[in-house]
């Protein structure tokens, strides 16, 4: 019997637009919070949800009792209060950890929870597990970054922990706790090629208003060039994914380590195709994207987020939509691939700044583009500054922040019908010259958007 049993709470079969989309990963998280269990001598076992079922979980949870880890993220809080429910019946003591709970710890320690690990987990877990163990869930005074239930019911957020300073001093995700191999296979079966991911850094330093900074905070800690390189060296010789993506906010935010990884790979004779994401004002220069391109990036995500300057600057993205062109066009000279992400709806927002937006993804030309409707995700500026207006029009329990409603806003058929309007126009501009006819009809069509939009501008969440 392990000493602590980990799981998340994310299932494939139950994903319909993720099934459509087949680009699951691993939880790293999980993995390296096991590795540095297993490292300290601590007995460690991963259910790995993603390809298993509800039921499959609830059978593991039937066999023993003991202490259950469970990973949370926005998009499974349900399924979280499901497998919480049913491991306190059969007799678990359940901890949280991410960035969902750490907004919510209130929330599901009064739904049955015993425990919210708020931050990197880590160390808290390896202090946090024979404390439990000698003193239970509700006397955990002195363990730094929990939040728990104290004797009398009252909730008790214990002082933040420390980050860790040194990443290097962290064993790699145990990927051999989890079915990589089938990670691999289930990618290359729909798309081609296996992928795997990892990361080279932790948090973000930004502070776009929207955005969760729950579990790494606002600072920026880099692995050291050789220890990436050794981790994606066992990758490629255990795994042999024809891709890695490397999962980091920003992998492009320290110009002197990125050339000097990429001389690392280059002298072990390393180059596999990527993609990651970074931001357009980390990417201005030529000899980023040269270095890129020389280490196999086949395609980088760019948070574009609006075409409105006016919009960015409420957002205080520190970019600006020349910077987010700029790098387009670089990237298309050195044959790599553009996905941007857009976001409709952001307090403020305007027919001007939408209009902006459209014209902006015309002339910057993304490869591919995903859209969202700002959401207010709880403990961010972007929350707090609409907080008298939000409605949450389900239950907490199953609901999700994507669900907030934003009284005076435009209703959701406002924003379908932009974004229809942004995708006509955008194909219409990609056959201007080679289906001058077909560019057109999707003009056309463009515009019947257009006019649909105006039409339901009337139209506010209650």
């Amino acid at each position: 019997m392990s000493d602590v049993l980990l799981t998340h709470a994310y299932f494939l079969a139950e994903d319909e637009k993720e099934k459509k989309i087949n680009r699951p990963y691993p939880t790293l998280g999980l993995l390296y919070i096991a590795a540095y269990l297993r490292r300290s001598g601590v007995g460690v076992e991963v259910f790995d949800t993603t390809f298993a079922t509800f039921e499959d979980l609830c059978r593991r949870l039937e066999a023993g009792g003991g202490v259950l880890g469970i990973y949370t993220v926005l998009m499974t809080r349900r399924r979280v209060l499901d497998i919480v429910r049913y491991a306190k019946e059969c007799g678990w003591t359940v901890v949280l950890g991410g960035p969902e709970s750490a907004n919510y710890p209130s929330e599901y320690l009064a739904r049955g929870a015993d425990v919210v690990v708020i931050g990197e987990g880590e160390e808290t877990m390896a202090e946090l597990l024979p404390a439990l163990s000698a003193r239970g869930p509700k006397r955990l005074e002195g363990v730094l970054g929990v939040v728990f239930k104290d004797e009398s019911g009252k909730v008790v957020a214990n002082p933040p922990r420390p980050q860790i300073r040194n990443l290097d001093s962290l064993p790699w995700p145990d990927r051999a706790m989890v079915d990589t191999h089938r990670y691999v296979r289930h990618w290359r079966a729909h798309h081609g090629m296996g992928s795997v991911n990892l990361i080279t850094a932790r948090g973000c330093p930004y502070r776009c208003r929207w955005c969760s900074h729950a579990v790494f905070g606002f600072t920026h800690r880099r692995r050291s060039v050789k220890d990436v390189a050794d981790e994606l060296e066992h990758i490629l010789e255990t795994y042999a994914p024809e891709q890695v993506w490397y999962a980091d906010d920003v992998f492009t935010i320290h110009h002197r380590w990125l050339f000097q990884y990429a001389d690392e790979l280059k002298r072990r004779g390393l180059k596999v195709p990527f993609e990651t994401i970074s931001r357009a004002d980390r990417l201005m220069k030529e000899e980023v994207f040269a270095t890129l391109a020389e280490m196999g990036c086949w395609r980088i995500w760019i948070g574009s987020e609006s075409g409105s300057q006016r919009i960015l600057d409420a957002m205080e993205r520190d970019v600006t939509v020349e910077q987010v062109r700029w790098a387009c066009q670089a990237a298309r000279r050195h044959g790599i691939k553009v996905g941007m992400f857009l976001m409709w709806g952001y307090e403020g927002e305007t027919l001007e700044d939408i209009e902006a937006t459209i014209e902006h993804v015309k002339t910057a030309m993304p490869d591919e583009f995903l859209t969202t409707v700002a959401y207010p995700i709880k403990n961010t500026p972007y929350f707090d500054a609409v907080a008298d207006r939000v409605v949450l029009p389900k239950a907490w329990e199953e609901a999700t922040d994507r669900d907030y409603r934003i009284r005076g806003r435009h209703s959701r058929a406002y924003y379908q019908a932009a974004d229809r309007w942004l995708r006509a126009a955008v194909e219409a501009a990609r056959l201007e010259s080679a289906d001058p006819e077909q560019s057109r009809l999707k003009a056309e069509e463009a515009d019947r958007h257009r006019a649909t939009l105006m039409s339901l501008a009337q139209e506010v969440e209650a």
